[in-house]
């Protein structure tokens, strides 16, 4: 009878032993036997998870109050949508957590990636200056977290993980909009010519895959701009012509897409082992905007929470000079959550184009066959 019953006792701890969840601080050998890949995300405002929360300066643009984040949320986390945007639901999809900003306070596992997106930033140092964290800082900090995990995992097992990961990038379109808004001086802007402005955007762009790639990156995301002088906080910027796209803006937008698909083939061929997976925003984007019907939207241009024309005046949540503005019932009606931003269902259905889309929207694979999950 005892030794029945020593038995069952081994056989019950063997059992709780084998169900334990491991937290999700630990390293080592127990972390490598969970199948999954680390999502590190970089960027602006489309993809910034709550980074600019953290920047204290007066003139740095936030989305840290209401009604940001009502609709899935409940409370503004910093996102600039009424809900989740495109990380967000290619975490889902990749089973993944939310994955963090990386100024959040405390922070320090990395094991299913980061945020380092920041509303505002642009490829160029120039692009609102001191006010975001731009490009190439983002790439510092990534290499802080590179760091890190070296030291907490060995070499060799950072480096497995930091290649199994996809690195995600939303990046170029304010480099394009600040000198619109003297957010870049016009004596720097004009000094260049429109090519050779477009070639230091990706130029910046270029560095900091290299850069990724040099510590192990191979797997990358990009969503290419999107038709940047239609948006509708853009359609007021002529006077006596507003509802007009900007066509200098989108003109710009289309030639940086067509050097971005170069540069990304240029470096699948050189650099062994890298691959991309692009999404055509312009397109998705331009079809929602000119067909909000067809995709189950009953506005394109007017969007759900600003003032005046359009409320495509970006005073949602009345935090600017002017306190009023206007907040419509149903977020998922509207294409734009803002003036400059898209909302939740707006951004789910980008989310499912990029991560399972067939050739038409993502190419040379989507995101789903680039993590290696089919």
């Amino acid at each position: 009878m005892a030794t029945t019953l020593r038995l069952c006792c081994i056989f019950v701890l063997a059992f709780y032993a084998a169900s334990l969840v491991i937290p999700s601080n630990c390293v080592g050998h127990f972390f490598l036997q969970k199948e999954h890949k680390p999502l590190f995300v970089f960027g602006d405002s489309l993809f910034d998870a709550g980074n600019n929360n953290y920047i204290n300066t007066p003139k740095t643009a936030q989305a840290n109050f209401w009604p940001y984040g009502e609709t899935y949320f409940g409370y503004p986390t910093g996102r600039y949508t009424d809900g989740r945007q495109v990380p967000d639901f290619i975490a889902e999809y990749a089973k993944l957590p939310l994955i963090p900003p990386y100024l959040q306070p405390g922070l320090n596992n990395y094991v299913y990636g980061v945020n380092f997106a920041s509303g505002g930033a642009g490829a160029l140092n120039e692009t609102h200056q001191a006010l975001v964290i731009d490009l190439q800082t983002q790439l510092s900090y990534f290499k802080n977290v590179e760091k890190q995990l070296r030291q907490k995992l060995g070499y060799a097992q950072a480096k497995k993980l930091l290649s199994s990961a996809v690195y995600l990038f939303s990046i170029g379109s304010n480099d394009y909009i600040a000198p619109l808004q003297f957010n870049i001086s016009k004596e720097f802007f004009e000094s260049y010519s429109q090519e050779e402005f477009i070639g230091m955007v990706i130029g910046n762009i270029t560095h900091v895959v290299k850069e990724i790639y040099k510590k192990g990156g191979r797997k990358f995301g990009f969503l290419s701009l999107g038709p940047i002088g239609c948006h509708p906080a853009l359609l007021l910027f002529q006077p006596g012509k507003i509802g007009s796209c900007l066509d200098e803006l989108t003109e710009m937008a289309q030639i940086h897409n067509k050097e971005i698909l170069k540069v990304l083939h240029t470096l699948q061929i050189k650099l062994n082992g890298l691959r991309y997976s692009y999404f055509d925003f312009y397109t998705s984007m331009s079809e929602r905007l000119n067909n909000p019907t067809k995709y189950g939207f009953k506005e394109g241009k007017k969007v759900c929470c600003g003032r005046g024309p359009y409320r495509a005046i970006n005073n949602c949540g009345g935090k600017g000079p002017e306190k009023e503005y206007e907040l419509c019932d149903n977020p998922s009606d509207y294409v734009f959550f803002d003036g400059g931003h898209p909302t939740e269902r707006t951004n789910q259905q980008f989310s499912k184009l990029m991560w399972s889309g067939n050739s038409n929207f993502t190419w040379p694979c989507n995101i789903q066959e680039l993590c290696g999950t089919l």
